[in-house]
């Protein structure tokens, strides 16, 4: 594909040949001599000089040296990322319903839905035009999944959850699993609470491999439009998280949290459950939030704090060990001084 077809169908100008041969896509380090590249971070600007990349997207023409071609774009990592899309086409590996999948007669189903091998679809579930299931699935009972959604292998959906269109779920994705919710006896053993509500899924969401979201006890788990959520992640029972968020690997929110729209948590963060995570906070990697924040903060550590605090305490926590020497050296200093002001003078003379 010629490098201004590509900036032609990615809607960007082009710096230098438009004719020059693109047959992929790749770093700026390891780019060969008929691929296309990008520079969105300023620290690897060094590596224009020594990179064999055919053309470099990036947002100034200044930053290209001379000589150079290249696709000016104000976001080079989001036009990268749709360069991707021109050059690599996911494998279909089958194109209908297979023979070993199991179908109730009941399932609405619109045009071009592709079901994989042992994939079972129970009573009662809507499945939308153009959706793709794919092998050893479990479709629960009257569900509702929307147009164009991507459901990969092992994949278990429960009863009466609803899926939005265009939603990708990844291998090993649970949908609607009880919540953990249990009620102490009074001879100390648990009582099961009966999970009653469902989970929703709104639309373009996607969720990494061998993530969980449980259903409410009552009323709905929600996961809004366009949220993206990592590998590995759990969302408790009631958990409404916003549009646009990003949950990224191994977070855990425990039950009822609320989590506000284009919020960011880092991995392995948690939090302690009925709280509110305001709009836009962004919380960095392995915090614990025990409490309810308010929107636009960064926050770090655990229990969190604000981040810009956190790195102060850290600068301090990194010279503890020789501050405490000097402690101790001033301490033995001072244990002499009072030594000797309270040691009797024997060598005064009596006249």
């Amino acid at each position: 594909m010629k490098l201004g077809e590509i900036a032609s169908r990615l809607g960007h100008e082009v710096i230098g040949k438009e004719d020059i041969e693109i047959t992929g896509v790749a770093t700026i380090e390891s780019a060969g001599e008929a691929q296309l590249t990008f520079l969105s971070n300023i620290k690897y600007k060094k590596y224009l000089a020594v990179t064999k990349a055919a053309a470099v997207i990036t947002d100034k023409a200044k930053n290209l040296l001379e000589g150079q071609s290249g696709i000016i774009s104000d976001n080079p990592y989001l036009t990268f990322a749709r360069a991707l899309t021109l050059f690599h086409k996911p494998e279909e590996p089958f194109k209908e319903i297979h023979s070993t999948a199991v179908v109730d007669p009941s399932v609405e189903m619109g045009s071009g839905v592709v079901i994989g091998p042992y994939s079972v679809i129970a009573g009662g579930v809507k499945i939308g035009s153009g959706v793709t299931i794919h092998s050893h699935c479990q479709i629960y009972p009257d569900v509702e999944i929307g147009d164009g959604s991507l459901i990969y292998s092992h994949c278990a959906i429960r009863e009466g959850s609803r899926i939005g269109a265009g939603v990708i779920l990844q291998n090993n994705v649970t949908i609607g699993g009880d919540g953990f919710g249990y009620a102490r006896k009074s001879d100390g053993s648990w009582y099961k609470i009966p999970q009653t509500g469902v989970v929703i899924i709104e639309d373009e969401v996607e969720i990494g491999a061998g993530s969980t979201i449980d259903r409410a006890t009552i009323g709905s788990t929600v996961i809004g439009r366009g949220t993206k959520i990592d590998n590995l992640v759990h969302i408790g029972h009631g958990s409404i998280v916003g549009q646009n968020t990003l949950l990224c690997a191994q977070v855990g929110l425990a039950g009822s949290t609320q989590v506000g729209n284009e919020v960011i948590l880092g991995g392995q963060v948690g939090a302690a459950g009925h709280l509110k995570i305001g709009d836009r906070v962004m919380a960095t990697a392995q915090s614990g939030i025990p409490a309810s924040v308010e929107a636009g903060k960064i926050i770090s550590g655990s229990p969190a704090i604000d981040h810009r605090a956190w790195l102060k305490y850290c600068a301090v926590y990194a010279q503890t060990a020789e501050v405490f020497k000097e402690v101790r050296v001033l301490r033995e200093q001072l244990n002499e001084l009072l030594n000797e002001k309270h040691q009797p003078r024997n060598d005064r003379q009596i006249s």
